[in-house]
């Protein structure tokens, strides 16, 4: 199904030499504030989908993401956004004074895409199927991963700029590239499937590597800045804390009652990939490399819910009973669900995926600078909406492990 998405990309993009006269208009792109930047590109899976998934799968697919209740607090409507509202990337968008950044799959026309666009998908991996095929794990079905993202990336350059992709030089190095975040499905989909642990630790060093040679691939292209989020602590997330439920009371966090193993996890990837961020700038000098660290952002919301108006973050707002409020038999949208009557005080929204409050409270976490490595707000001071959130911000220390 993945493969037919290609073939909508294109419809309502121009021709070549229709796209030759756009281009202009394109790589103008909208009037944010001064010295902001005017667009962003975003890559990853159902934490930054903005609405690709519909156009892979279909709105036929029967996933519940794709209609209420998902998307009913912000957009009155399903975007597919896998949320009741707005995630991180509508965010920074906001922030930085530029409109929704559009999924690229919705066949706009290249002017519409003069702001940037947005390639991830929701349920994508970093790693193609045919790696966990190659390990006997064949679960993955045909699956968006990362190189189809920037297959997709390619094609709109292609697009703007006919026959000279050099002409899009200005265009890469003025713009915000967020590279994730991704690599949560190359680990949910195995540990949901039972694959041992020891075994589903051993990819991370390839999901790295992968993520690592797509930041590689936008600076050949020509960016300049990249923002690169790490994963958020999974051992948080209400539908892991049902699934793993233990009697041991050494395997949670007294702190915040999350799984001490899977959040160890989640920094384990962190941790390799901020030190494969450290090599990737000693080798490109001229190049920003931003480390977002979602994991820290996120966990302010487990340590002090009440700081946020969260009643409790490891429940789920819509799904099903119980401790965590998820089910086995019942998901979000679909069965007997229930959803609570104020979902700004949950920091999940279905049980895997966070509510619109957390999104916020990550966003800025990011945004000040306090969760950013550098911090997002110091290199980018010419542009005052990041200048003013980040100036009475003290950096925050990244989680270790």
């Amino acid at each position: 199904m993945a493969s037919s998405a290609s073939g909508r990309a294109g419809r309502g993009l121009p021709s070549p030499a229709a796209a030759a006269a756009a281009v202009l208009l394109v790589l103008a792109g909208a009037a944010p504030a001064a010295g902001c930047y005017p667009r962003v590109f975003s890559f990853g899976d159902s934490l930054a989908d903005t609405g690709n998934y519909a156009f892979v799968y279909g709105n036929d697919s029967g996933d519940p993401a794709l209609r209420l209740p998902y998307g009913e607090t912000f957009f009155h409507r399903p975007t597919g956004r896998f949320s009741n509202g707005r995630i991180v990337l509508d965010f920074i968008a906001e922030t930085l004074g530029l409109p929704f950044v559009p999924p690229y799959l919705s066949g706009r026309s290249a002017v519409d895409f003069a702001c940037g666009a947005n390639f991830a998908v929701g349920g994508a991996t970093a790693l193609s199927p045919d790696f966990f095929r190659d390990r006997g794990f064949d679960d993955m079905g045909d699956r968006v991963h990362l190189d189809m993202e920037m297959k997709w990336f390619r094609e709109l350059l292609d697009r703007l700029c006919p026959g000279n992709l050099a002409g899009c030089a200005d265009m890469m190095n003025q713009s915000l590239f967020l590279v994730g975040e991704i690599g949560g499905n190359d680990y949910n989909i195995p540990l949901l499937s039972k694959v041992p642990f020891k075994k589903i630790r051993s990819f991370v060093p390839s999901v790295v590597a992968k993520i690592s040679s797509t930041i590689t691939e936008l600076i050949r292209l020509g960016a300049k800045t990249l923002v690169v989020p790490g994963n958020l602590p999974i051992g948080c997330i209400p539908k892991y804390l049902m699934v793993f439920k233990s009697d041991k009371e050494e395997d949670y966090e007294p702190k915040t009652g999350c799984l001490r193993w899977m959040n160890k996890f989640s920094r384990y990837h962190n941790q390799l990939l901020m030190k494969e961020i450290k090599k990737l700038r000693k080798l490109h000098a001229g190049v920003t490399i931003i480390y977002a660290d979602n994991y820290g952002a996120a966990m302010e919301i487990f340590l002090s819910p009440e700081q946020y108006g969260i009643e409790d973050p490891l429940v789920a707002c819509c799904g099903g009973g119980g401790r965590y409020g998820v089910s086995p038999t019942t998901s979000c949208g679909s069965g007997e669900y229930t959803v609570c009557s104020n979902p700004e005080k949950y920091a999940s929204w279905d049980g895997f995926h966070p509510s619109e409050a957390a999104y916020r409270a990550i966003a800025m976490g990011l945004l000040r600078g306090s969760y950013t490595q550098p911090s997002i707000a110091s290199i980018t001071s010419s542009c005052p909406q990041l200048a003013e959130l980040g100036s009475s911000v003290e950096s925050k220390p990244l989680y270790d492990l």
